[in-house]
Order: structure tokens, then C-alpha cells, then sequence
């Protein structure tokens, strides 16, 4: 604001009040100057509002790499992770961010085209039993005294165990963040009390005939069956939200494969090159108006334009690339002995400010420690 405009509009209020009583004057000059209120964020179960920039955040599973991302996925944008050769940490990380979903209540699509998202959902990591309780019906509250080993509990680190015990699965819902168990899968009853939709490639073959090619097909259904989803289960931002809101979070597994079609992996000059990038840009403006947040994996070491992947990684939001040490000579290097493999920031969002906020170290490793998956500084 103009420093002289400011002067001279709060400075004309009294000039103007002279012929006026003094319970007028008071008046005026009590209501010259308004407290600015903060305006009120949504509140979602699961979801807390950015300390940088006021972006409703969302947890990926993994709170070290919410740390990395500047507090956790901002709604509405979508994380592209670059898989690792053998596609098992990235998986990690995918299940990861679909078990964060379950429990906190929130809704799920997962699309893939080798695993069926059935399979996928059943081999979501457990949640920590201490730090998350879900109460079943008919369950006595636990006594203080119980013996630890009855419960057939995870040791978990000094730092985790001041956690606060969550006494019901609808407060557990409204944390941000859960710790979860990589050697158990999660409980049926919990995973069965979750809301999700899913597309297996498989049962959408392509038409036989059309202008389009088999690859652009299938993402084109697969982008129709999102909107579907967000418009009909009130996500969409541009329609009257319900009263009782929801985050919608959304798993690609595996997109640019030859499993969905597509020929960026198999050829140096694929057919239609831009037919994932032409899917990701309307990916992310479905996004931008809903109250939803993606996770998109892509077998990036199979492309060989890096150009080409190098516009992937520009149409998304964040972008992370996991390198595992599995079957390469830094498996046997001393260096890397306590790692699995590296993990490189390879974008960070940059959203209601001018320059995001960059880690302090953009090449990391992770590991699978205490059957959790951490990263730390290389």
C-alpha cells in the first residue's frame, strides 16, 4: 500500500469529526481500525494447513519425506515418483501412501495394469498398534498393566514413543502422519472400512476401431473414470461441497509401461510420445479444482529420451527418483553398507509464493530400518 494513501485515509476520520459529539468520535475512531482475522482452512480428518503458504497438506505415509516436501502433498497436486529398477521401494512408498489414506479416512482410486488393485489394497503395511488403536466392537479398553508381548507390538525408536495413544479410530483419523509395519500387512477390518474406487487396465480393453491408438485409449479412460469419480463424490471444488468433506487420494501405478499400452519404454522413437504427457497435463488440471491429491509412479530408467522425461517431470508437482542398490556394485561398497539405496529431489512445488522452499540436501538415502522405511542424509 502507498504510504501517503495510508496516511491520508486514516488521518481523515478525525479531521472530518470535528462538529461531532464526543460518543460519535469515539465511535469512529473505535471502528477506524479492524482487527484482520485469519481466514478459516478447510478441516479434514488427516489434513493440516502449510505453514509456508496455507496449502491444505496431506501425509504421504513416510514423515521424512513429508519433511522433504515442506510438510507433507498439497492437495491438489500430484507427486511423480521415479520407480527403481526392481520397482520395490517405489511400491513401498506407494503403499505407503494408500495405508496413510485408509487410515485416516479418506477415499482411494488406484489404477494399475500388471497388479489388480484388489491385490493391492490387501498388502497395505500395518499401522504401528502404538500409534494407532482401532477399537472393534465388543474390545474392553487395554489396561496399563497388560503385558506388551500379548499384543504382539513392534519395539519402536526412543523418538516414536512419546507419541500420543490414540483411544479411537476416528481421533486416529484426525492426526497428521501414522508409522506403520512393512513385515505385516494390514487388518482386514480396517482395510475393508476404507471407500475406494479402482481401474484395472485389463477390463478396459480399447475399441477395436477408432482414431486413437491403444495407449492414448487407455489413459483417456482412465482420466474419464477419475472426473467421473471426483464429480460424483462431491470433490470437485467448481460444484456445492457437501457438508461432511473429504480427501480424495489417487494411485498411478506404473504409468508410461508397456503394460498400459504405451511404447515409451520399448522404443528409442515411440509412436505417440506425447500421449502420457498430454494425460498428466489434464491429470493435473482435474486436480487443481478438487479436493484430491495423486501419486503417479513411472519406470523412468526404462525411458531413454530424457528429454522427453524430463517434460514428465515438469507437468508434475513433486517429483522424487529412488535408485536401490540391489544388483549394483554400491551394494557391496563399505560407503553404503547401512542404506538400501539414494533418493533425488528432482522438483518441489511451487505454490501461492514466488520461489518454493528447496531441502537443505537434495541427494539422500534410505533404508529399511526397524521394518520402516526412513530417509536420512547421505
Amino acid at each position: 500500500m502507498n504510504l501517503r494513501h495510508y496516511v491520508t485515509t486514516n488521518m481523515a476520520a478525525p479531521m472530518s469529526s470535528v462538529d461531532k459529539t464526543p460518543a460519535e468520535c469515539l465511535q469512529l475512531n473505535s471502528t477506524s481500525f479492524q482487527k484482520k482475522t485469519r481466514s478459516k482452512f478447510i478441516s479434514i480428518p488427516g489434513t493440516r494447513p502449510s505453514v509456508q503458504n496455507g496449502q491444505l497438506l496431506v501425509s504421504s505415509g513416510v514423515t521424512s519425506l513429508d519433511y522433504l516436501l515442506g510438510g507433507g502433498l498439497a492437495v491438489g497436486t500430484v507427486l511423480l515418483i521415479e520407480e527403481d529398477r526392481y520397482d520395490s521401494f517405489s511400491r513401498m512408498i506407494f503403499k505407503y501412501f494408500l495405508a496413510e489414506g485408509v487410515v485416516c479416512r479418506h477415499e482411494l482410486f488406484v489404477a494399475a495394469a500388471q497388479d489388480d488393485p484388489d491385490d493391492i489394497l490387501q498388502e497395505l503395511p500395518a499401522p504401528i498398534l502404538d500409534d494407532v488403536a482401532i477399537h472393534r466392537p465388543g474390545d474392553q479398553p487395554r489396561m496399563s498393566c497388560e503385558p506388551q508381548d500379548t499384543l504382539d507390538a513392534m519395539k519402536i525408536a526412543w523418538r516414536y514413543q512419546n507419541l500420543p495413544k490414540v483411544q479411537s479410530a476416528l481421533a486416529s483419523s484426525s492426526r497428521f502422519g501414522h508409522y506403520y509395519d512393512v513385515s505385516k500387512i494390514m487388518e482386514p477390518e480396517i482395510r475393508q472400512a476404507a471407500k475406494w474406487h479402482r481401474f484395472y487396465h485389463p477390463e478396459h480393453p480399447p475399441p477395436s476401431s477408432g482414431t486413437h491408438s491403444p495407449k492414448l485409449e487407455s489413459y483417456s479412460a482412465l482420466l474419464k473414470s477419475l472426473q467421473e469419480v471426483i464429480q460424483r463424490e462431491g470433490f470437485d471444488l467448481n460444484a456445492p461441497l457437501p457438508k461432511s468433506r473429504n480427501i480424495l487420494r489417487v494411485g498411478l501405478h506404473s504409468l508410461g509401461s508397456a503394460l498400459w499400452g504405451d511404447d515409451l519404454c520399448c522404443h528409442d522413437n515411440p509412436k505417440n510420445v506425447h500421449a502420457l504427457t498430454s494425460f498428466l497435463y489434464g491429470l493435473r488440471a482435474l486436480l487443481r479444482s478438487s479436493l484430491s491429491v495423486a501419486v503417479v509412479t513411472v519406470p523412468s530408467h526404462l525411458i531413454q529420451d530424457r528429454a522427453l522425461m524430463g517434460s514428465i517431470t515438469r507437468l508434475c508437482d513433486n517429483a522424487i527418483a529412488l535408485e536401490s542398490f540391489k544388483g549394483s556394485e554400491r551394494e557391496t561398497n563399505p560407503l553404503y553398507k547401512d542404506y538400501h539405496g539414494l533418493l533425488h529431489v528432482r522438483q518441489v512445488p511451487r505454490l501461492n509464493c514466488l520461489a518454493s522452499q528447496l531441502p537443505d540436501h537434495k541427494d539422500l538415502a534410505f533404508k529399511l530400518k526397524r521394518k520402516q522405511f526412513t530417509i536420512e542424509m547421505d
